[in-house]
């Protein structure tokens, strides 16, 4: 609304001037003046719709508003001061002449405002752009570090809980450490630079003819600078010492097997367990149908031998009545003997029977 009411007081300025009847050359002049402030306002115009927002827009007339507000009341004196000049048309050119300049004066202000807010514009957005990806990474690692933090409660036992919280402590000291290294790098970085400085002031004024007590100084200096650095070598060997215990502790951390795992072996145990007893059994079987058969065997061979023995001396014992009851008298003797191998084999099975009948008690109760 500025621009347009200041465009109209210069219309109304060169109405002034043309109505006061000057020459031909000034009035050519003041229209190509006009022409000029024309192209300028059209082009500060769309260059206020391409390039400012709203919010920029908005910016510029908070931060000005003071700067406005003071040019609205000089347009008003020089409104009334060019008023007083129309009506004696005498001072039109001097007014459109002046007014002229105090826009252009304006328009470059405004163009120097202009380019200061674009560039602010672009250095924040850029700034912002780079918090927000700190912002994105730092939630990823976040992420990251709740999903390790879930495996490693998931790990813990009543077994390894010690290691577990030992393995945590030392994380969190490496964590400090870390913070700390890259605290004291920093400070280092910013105190070699500023001994850098005061070093080359120093050789700078050396080489002019200095005094011994900035020789002594810049001695002291390099002598702190010298134990800092052998005190960052130590923090170095410290971090990667804890790093080392850290791993260790972590290969054992992975040596001792999770309750998924631990579950898996058990179940593999029982087959395997399962597997052997049967295994067992039939092992077991095939030594009893062995030794049964080796009996069987053992019987039948001593029954083949007594009754081939009893045919060969059947003939010899019936040819005589003393030969006979000799063999008849054998013949008991080879019947007892059988009487008492057959108690004794029921014996041994009874016995093994009552074994068997106990053993089963065992596993039922």
């Amino acid at each position: 609304p500025l621009f347009r009411s200041e465009k109209a007081a210069k219309k109304k300025a060169i109405a002034a001037g043309l109505a006061g009847g000057k020459a031909a050359e000034t009035e050519d002049e003041r229209e190509a003046e006009e022409r000029r402030i024309k192209s300028l306002m059209s082009g500060m115009s769309a260059m206020e719709e391409e390039k400012l927002s709203s919010r920029a827009v908005a910016s510029i007339v908070g931060q000005q508003s003071e700067a406005i507000q003071q040019m609205a009341s000089e347009y008003a004196t020089k409104k009334a001061e060019l008023d007083e000049e129309q009506v004696d048309g005498a001072g039109a050119t001097q007014a459109h002449s002046r007014k002229v300049t105090s826009l252009q004066k304006q328009i470059v202000n405004l163009e120097k405002r202009l380019a200061e807010i674009s560039s602010q514009h672009s250095e924040l957005a850029e700034a912002y752009g780079n918090a927000q990806n700190r912002l994105k990474e730092a939630k990823e690692r976040r992420a990251k570090i709740e999903t390790e933090m879930e495996k490693l409660d998931a790990m813990v036992t009543d077994e390894n809980r010690e290691v577990i919280q030992e393995l945590r402590r030392l994380i969190g000291m490496n964590e400090g450490l870390k913070k700390q290294e890259q605290q004291f790098k920093t400070h280092c970085k910013e105190e070699m630079s500023r001994l850098k400085e005061e070093l080359d002031k120093l050789e700078g004024a050396e080489g002019e003819g200095g005094d011994p007590e900035e020789r002594e100084r810049l001695r002291l200096i390099a002598k702190q600078y010298e134990a800092d650095k052998a005190k960052f070598q130590k923090i170095r060997l410290l971090l990667a010492r804890k790093n080392r215990e850290i791993a260790h502790l972590q290969r054992k951390i992975d040596e001792v097997p999770s309750r998924t795992e631990l579950s898996q072996y058990q179940r593999r145990f029982v087959e395997l367990s399962n597997q052997m007893a049967a295994t067992l059994t039939e092992t077991k079987k095939f030594y009893t149908f062995y030794n049964t058969l080796d009996d069987q065997k053992l019987y039948l061979e001593k029954e083949v031998k007594l009754l081939n023995s009893i045919n060969e001396n059947f003939r010899t014992a019936m040819s005589s009545q003393s030969n006979k009851a000799q063999f008849l008298k054998q013949m008991e003797g080879i019947v007892e003997g059988l009487d008492k191998n057959k108690s004794k084999v029921s014996e041994k099975k009874a016995q093994e029977k009552a074994k068997r009948d106990e053993l089963q008690d065992e596993h039922t109760h």
